[in-house]
This record gives structure tokens, C-alpha cells and sequence, in this order.
């Protein structure tokens, strides 16, 4: 199952988000060997950006970021307005990190939480805040209190096999009706992770609101999808410069890009550079080369 389902409380300013992935999660965590610690944090903003990315009201993508300066460099998570997730972590992989590893220690000091919406035609718009919190959730309640203004309450889960959320958020409204969010946050708070991660989101639902029901819409289906291309790589190379590119390729026979988020590998040797520049820049390096 990977669904994500949205529900709103006709009696209450109230609206609310439940995912659930188990495919897609799989699918990236299969593409490389995540520490424990790490893997959960990567999962559980994998099903932040699943519920965040619901609000996408223009074709794009919602890019969520986790910063750090400790052994855990980067989580970052991509979901677009067409329902398709992807998801990559950096660390320092020559350090021991234990199962039961604090996040917040392994971001160490003066880490950011970073959200960027980069429309398909526009320019982007992005919001940093420092990181605050001992998990992705408190993290991502802080972002969303300091950007949004809106009571939000969050709670995620991950392990090995899938990722579950849930989100909460306060609506504006004339008249601050404070019972009734506190009531709502109080049932949510007795939600386990497991349950989280195994009920689905009629049975979520149901064990937390039977008594004041709220109106469900359709689920979306969600999927494991990467945007790397070749000609997205050659782009990069583009930048690098000819001289660069010539040197790696003049020394290694070729130069090879592995994407983070599936690893698929991109290897250019020295035709395909000679086409992408116009010109025979590897021969040039070369020349230098013997020269020097």
C-alpha cells in the first residue's frame, strides 16, 4: 500500500492527512545500506514530505531538507504534484553510528530544516529555520510554526519494511474554538507507532475518531519515481567546464555520475565529451598534460 489519504472535520476548523508507503519506501532503501538510525530518520521525512506535498496547488515539486554539520550531513526528501516520491541521505559512513543514535546529535550544531517549492515554470520559493527538536516531527512542527502560523500536530514512524504519518492542522476561523483542537490532539496522541505504521487509514481513523467521525476523501496512490537523465548529467558537466571534465576523462578514460537517490550510473568517455563540448577538450588536456 501507498496511499495518502485526506480527511476534514465538518463540526471543527480542523483538516487532517494520513500516508502510508510500503513499496516505495522499499524501493529506496533497497539502493543503499542506511544505518538504523539513519534509515528512520529518513523514512519518517519521506512520510513528512508525502503529507506536506498534499498542499502542492501548482505543477512542481516540494523538496524538504534536514542540515547538519555532525556525522549526518543531509536527509533529503523530493515529492512532486504528480503523486511520485524519491528520498537520499549523506553521512560520514567511516563513523559508528549506534541503533538507538539521538538525531539530534548526529546533526550536531547549527543545523537547518529547509522546504523549497520549485514550480515547473517559475521560480522557486524556499524557507530555512534552524533546527529545533529531537525528532523529524518536532522539527517539522517548529518549521511549520514559525512559516505557516498554524497549529499543527505530527506524528511519523519508520522502520525497515514502511513509513506512516499523520498530520493535523488548526484552520483559521473567527472564533477560536480551543477545546475542540485540544480534544482531537489528545486522541491522536494515543496513536503507537505501530499502529501507525500498520493500520491503514480507515482503521486509523476509526480507533481515534469513531466518536466525532470525519469526512474522508479518495486516497492518492503515491510511487517511486526519479528525474535524473542523461541530459540532466550532461547539463552538470556543461558547468563543470571543458577543462575540468577533459582532465578526469584525460586521466581516467571517463568520467561516471551515480545519482544519489537511485544510483543509477552515467559514464561519459571521451567521444561523448568531444560531442557534448564541440570540441576535442580531452586531447587538449592531454597536450597540457605531456607539456607540464
Amino acid at each position: 500500500m501507498n496511499q495518502r489519504t485526506r480527511f476534514i472535520f465538518d463540526q471543527m476548523p480542523i483538516r487532517g492527512l494520513h500516508v502510508q508507503a510500503q513499496e516505495v519506501w522499499q524501493h529506496i532503501v533497497a539502493r543503499k545500506n542506511y544505518p538504523v538510525a539513519v534509515r528512520r530518520a529518513l523514512g519518517e521525512l519521506l512520510a513528512a514530505g508525502a503529507l506536506l506535498s498534499s498542499n502542492l496547488k501548482i505543477e512542481g515539486t516540494l523538496i524538504v531538507q534536514v542540515q547538519g554539520r555532525g556525522i549526518l550531513k543531509m536527509l533529503v526528501v523530493e515529492a512532486t504534484s504528480e503523486h511520485t516520491l524519491r528520498a537520499t541521505a549523506r553521512w560520514d559512513e567511516t563513523a559508528a553510528i549506534a541503533d538507538d543514535s539521538d538525531l539530534a546529535q548526529l546533526l550536531g550544531d547549527d543545523g537547518v530544516f529547509v522546504l523549497t517549492v520549485q514550480p515547473k515554470n517559475s521560480e522557486p520559493w524556499q524557507g530555512v529555520v534552524p533546527l529545533e527538536g529531537s525528532s523529524i516531527a518536532e522539527m517539522l512542527m517548529n518549521y511549520m510554526a514559525r512559516s505557516e502560523q498554524l497549529e499543527t500536530r505530527i506524528m511519523l514512524a519508520a522502520d525497515d519494511q514502511q513509513i506512516g504519518g499523520l498530520l493535523l492542522q488548526r484552520l483559521p476561523e473567527e472564533t477560536q474554538d480551543d477545546d475542540a483542537w485540544q480534544h482531537i490532539c489528545t486522541l491522536a496522541d494515543t496513536l503507537t507507532a505501530a499502529e501507525l505504521l500498520n493500520l491503514d487509514a480507515q482503521n486509523v481513523l476509526y480507533r481515534l475518531f469513531h466518536e466525532t467521525p470525519p469526512r474522508v476523501f479518495p486516497a492518492e496512490n503515491l510511487e517511486f519515481a526519479c528525474t535524473c537523465s542523461r541530459g540532466k548529467v550532461s547539463d552538470m558537466l556543461l558547468l563543470l567546464g571543458g577543462e575540468e571534465v577533459g582532465s578526469v576523462v584525460a586521466q581516467e578514460g571517463s568520467i561516471t555520475v551515480d545519482c544519489d537517490f537511485c544510483h543509477e550510473q552515467y559514464t561519459f568517455d571521451e567521444q561523448d565529451v568531444h560531442a557534448l563540448f564541440g570540441m576535442d577538450i580531452v586531447a587538449a588536456c592531454k597536450q597540457t598534460n605531456t607539456i607540464i
